[in-house]
């Protein structure tokens, strides 16, 4: 097993980024003993949520010992409190620096399988968000989504004036990382607007795993995300349960994601 820790140039970032990976590199398994090693390893990038950075989720949850169980490579970028969005105001481009560049550089770099089908994105909180919405912006380098306790807020940022805000953010930083919050729903960081527009061009969506404690303050936003999803048509799995927004829920549910994508 190697847990690596280290930054490379970003040409769409314009500077050095840091990323952590867990490679489960450690030789052969026999598949009759653990049947994951029947088939190539698994490529998932975790997104960190708000306040966080690449390496929370190693803090945090047992990415060791999950990935020699589950024959898969965990690569997490650092995407500050971005939500992974382009943002034209600073010329910084989270979403594809997360989707597309670091994909591509971890690729080649590790000599990763390219195919999508052996790519997950997964998330918490914020990058709960983040993994839905960089999966349905780059539809070709995502199979399946784990997105844990989702920060999908779009619906209750649209319309927020100047001078206000919620217990997370005022309106300034909205407007940086989403733009304009009047037409927010019409533009690519709505990952619902995303979804659309993928079914209308015949694109296939990535498999999509939700979950989020009862007791979370996001149960609401996910619920509605998982509603427009049934009127669309669109196949998911959504695990509601008691639990808060916190590593509890997140390590139980990484697990639950994991089996369900595997």
């Amino acid at each position: 097993m190697a847990n690596l820790s280290g930054t490379y140039f970003s040409a769409v970032m314009q500077r050095n980024m840091r990323f952590t990976a867990i490679l489960s590199n450690d030789g052969s398994v026999d598949p009759s003993v653990n049947p994951h090693y029947a088939r190539p390893t698994k490529n998932v990038y975790l997104l960190h949520g708000y306040c966080g950075c690449d390496s929370d989720w190693g803090l945090y949850v047992p990415l060791c010992e999950l990935a020699g169980k589950y024959n898969v490579n965990f690569f997490m970028p650092t995407g500050e409190n971005s939500f992974y969005l382009d943002q034209p105001a600073t010329g910084f481009k989270y979403a594809e620096y997360t989707g597309k560049e670091f994909i591509e550089y971890t690729r080649k770099t590790f000599n990763l399988s390219a195919d999508r089908n052996d790519t997950l994105i997964g998330g918490y909180s914020m990058g709960g968000f983040g993994a839905i919405h960089t999966a349905l912006a780059y539809p070709e380098n995502f199979g399946k989504v784990i997105a844990l306790s989702s920060a999908l807020i779009v619906n209750g940022l649209v319309g927020m004036k100047p001078g206000t805000g919620n217990p997370v953010a005022n309106y300034d930083y909205y407007h940086q990382m989403f733009g304009d919050l009047d037409i927010l729903k019409e533009t690519v960081n709505d990952p619902e607007n995303l979804l659309t527009g993928l079914l209308e061009k015949g694109i296939k969506i990535p498999g999509m795993f939700l979950a989020c404690g009862t007791d979370d303050s996001l149960i609401t936003s996910n619920e509605v995300f998982c509603r427009f999803m049934d009127e669309k048509g669109v196949p998911y799995k959504f695990v509601m349960e008691p639990g808060h927004h916190d590593f509890d829920f997140w390590r139980k549910h990484l697990v639950t994601g994991l089996e369900w994508a595997l």
